[in-house]
């Protein structure tokens, strides 16, 4: 579905409408009185460095796409190995600037991320590269559904922190489907030694349908397809899927060979 698909323009509406609806949730939750250093279900950042963490990391977006249209020297791409520690030191940079201050920011620099993209054509949705300071250039639509997931699941990750029972947004959750097989792709530990096998994913909602994974010594590769033949499977609906890969929960309903889902499951690290 071209409209849930964030490679595709035709999911701009959605994507962009989604993504500010976590941001106001995301605002609402940190803006409580009391709540600033809260533990959340993110390790052991507290909601003050989840908010640090998105003004570090859509400030470092303006980079992005202001070295994408020449106006200034693309970042160094560090790669995504070691990007949790940057990423954190990051995030608690702020851990000294006072609530009202650093939730201001962080909603000004949204106002500017989302008038970056909305002002994007449907040819620079595909076609203009922005440098990314991780993973190097990228395809503008990537930017939008890493807002909404930083977003979404840090979102849940405030939620889980204060011990209540709560869920993932379901127009959220379908929209990241797509992201989590790149993820997994960029993140694993394979090496010159692994052992070649395949898992079947299949997956409910909108970007739902059967995915096979082919593990071996080059990575992770994926593709639509048909699982039967798999000798394992995992099944997910959108909400568990993202939760289980970025390592928030072990979720899904395993069938098949268990030894292979267990290698599966821990082959790839945290970012």
């Amino acid at each position: 579905m071209a409209a849930w698909n964030f490679m595709d323009y035709d999911s701009k509406d959605n994507l962009l409408r989604t993504i500010r609806e976590e941001a106001a949730t995301m605002l609402t939750l940190a803006s409580e009185p009391g709540v600033w250093e809260q533990p959340t279900g993110a390790g052991h950042w507290e909601v003050r460095d989840i908010i640090g963490h998105l003004v570090d990391t859509t400030e470092g977006y303006f980079k992005s796409f202001d070295a994408a249209r020449g106006n200034s020297p693309a970042p160094e791409a560090l790669g995504v190995r070691g990007m949790d520690r940057l990423v954190d030191a990051g995030a608690q940079q702020f851990r000294g600037t006072p609530q009202g201050e650093l939730l201001d920011r962080l909603q000004t620099d949204n106002a500017k991320m989302m008038d970056i993209f909305d002002a994007l054509t449907e040819d620079e949705w595909g076609g203009l590269m922005a440098p990314h300071g991780y993973m190097g250039p990228l395809p503008a639509f990537f930017y939008p559904i890493f807002q909404l997931v930083d977003y979404a699941l840090h979102n849940w990750d405030i939620r889980e922190g204060r011990g209540i029972n709560h869920s993932l947004d379901g127009d959220s959750a379908d929209l990241l489907v797509p992201l989590n097989f790149i993820l997994w792709t960029a993140t694993h530990n394979c090496t010159p030694e692994t052992e070649p096998f395949e898992v079947g994913i299949r997956v409910t909602g909108r970007n739902g349908g059967d995915t096979k994974l082919s593990v071996g010594p080059e990575g992770v590769a994926f593709e639509p397809g048909d699982i039967s033949t798999c000798p394992a499977t995992l099944e997910f609906d959108p909400g568990t899927l993202i939760l289980t890969a970025y390592q928030r929960m072990n979720a899904g309903t395993a069938r098949g060979d268990q030894a292979l889902i267990d290698r599966f499951r821990n082959l790839f690290f945290k970012i």
